[in-house]
């Protein structure tokens, strides 16, 4: 039986793009997919697509005109098309990307239909890349992966076996079927927090000594945003607490800057009484300087002596406050005995959940793109993942959050 069968996606609004890759042919035979499980396709090619499959075959098998130019002549409201289509898709799907349009898309053109209409989208958008070995590892190509990934885009990796060149690598477009399960994952994720108030917190804090210097951590805010990211594609109202980072507010968040501590202490308290899930992603300091000079300390001594205090524990406060129903999930950064500092975090915070993540790991901690997650819960359950992209360990962490409150 088809994968289609097994499948409901009946009336979604699905927005197709289709890039001139010689994995064109495969987009025959997901539009078929894609209908045979109720889906509503309209299909946007690139004009070097035209070249590969012609628009009257992917028109006639969506039962849809096929748009190929910006601006088509005689068409009604051509002039804001793209808008429209950017609001009217449940979920836009490129397969196969090219190299040509993820660079596209990730620098902000929008000179074809496509990118365009990419660039107006309020939907979950699903990439596809396919393209030879080489093309597909070259590090322009993977940063712009890691650029498209941070605006919050999907990507379905691409699989590995015979390419056109001749070569074996990887690059080759996914099947159908396998790109059609993640659709429906993908728009299934979508309403998965759909009412919910989400509550994130994330990057360092800054406690000054004076106007100059401060108390700090190497924290990014990668992690967080990546998990505010999520839990927005997912329907969430988020709210992000943010320290000091220079990262962009993903879209649909509701972001507050903050810089101490204290700050931030005020920031999550005020907003967790409505919140449904909180998840404290944040690097805080743990002790900030008892006085803070109005003017930068001159250097008159050998040695420079602080007085130091304890910050507050939002953690330890959010699971006293806590209200019935709401859940807390914790972060627990550990050099030594990690298992065993998390889990003693785990039941002295009162919270739900501990992701621990080792500062030792390679590809763990902070100023990383990956990282390498155990996740605790308090009834026992532990799970250690692999190392992955920031971007996909958020989804596996709101996948696990979600999945133990159903059961």
């Amino acid at each position: 039986m088809s994968t289609g069968a097994t499948l409901s996606l009946e009336n979604r609004r699905i927005l197709l793009g289709v890039c001139g890759s010689i994995a064109a042919y495969k987009a025959a035979e997901l539009i078929r997919l894609l209908k045979q499980a109720g889906a509503e396709v309209q299909v946007i090619m690139t004009p070097d697509a035209t070249r590969f499959i012609t628009p009257l075959t992917l028109g006639t098998l969506s039962g849809r005109d096929v748009l190929v130019d910006l601006f088509p002549e005689n068409a009604a409201h051509a002039w804001t098309q793209h808008v429209h289509l950017g609001r009217w898709a449940e979920l836009a799907l490129v397969a196969p990307a090219t190299a040509q349009t993820l660079a596209r898309l990730a620098q902000g053109f929008c000179d074809t239909m496509l990118a365009a209409t990419l660039l107006s989208a309020r939907c979950p958008v699903l990439l596809c890349p396919a393209m030879d070995h080489d093309m597909y590892h070259h590090p322009a190509t993977q940063a712009n992966l890691e650029r498209l990934r941070h605006y919050g885009y999907e990507i379905l990796a691409p699989a590995f076996g015979p390419l056109a060149s001749g070569l074996v690598g990887d690059g080759r477009l996914p099947e159908p079927e396998t790109i059609l399960q993640h659709v429906a994952a993908l728009l299934q994720r979508k309403a998965q927090l759909a009412g919910k108030h989400v509550l994130v917190t994330a990057g360092p804090t800054r406690e000054m000594i004076d106007p100059v210097r401060c108390l700090t951590n190497p924290s990014t805010g990668t992690m967080g945003f990546a998990l505010a990211r999520a839990a927005a594609r997912r329907g969430a109202r988020v709210t992000l607490v943010a320290g000091p980072t220079l990262l962009p507010t993903p879209a649909g968040v509701t972001r507050i800057d903050v810089v101490s501590a204290q700050e931030m202490y005020e920031a999550v308290v005020q907003h967790a009484e409505t919140a449904d899930l909180i998840l404290m992603a944040a690097a805080v300091a743990d002790y900030t300087p008892v006085e803070t000079s109005s003017s930068k300390l001159k250097k008159h001594q050998e040695e420079l002596l602080l007085h130091l205090r304890r910050t507050p524990d939002i953690l330890a406060e959010l699971g006293r406050r806590r209200r019935p129903g709401q859940i807390l999930v914790g972060f627990a950064m550990e050099t030594d005995h990690p298992l065993e500092n998390a889990r003693a975090k785990l039941v002295q915070k009162q919270v739900d959940w501990i992701a621990l993540n080792c500062l030792n790991e390679p590809g763990a901690g902070f100023g990383t793109g990956t990282n390498r997650l155990t996740l605790l819960h308090r009834d026992g359950y532990q799970e250690t993942l692999p190392l992955l992209p920031k971007e996909e360990a958020a989804e596996v962490l709101l996948d696990r959050v979600l999945q133990q409150t159903t059961t």
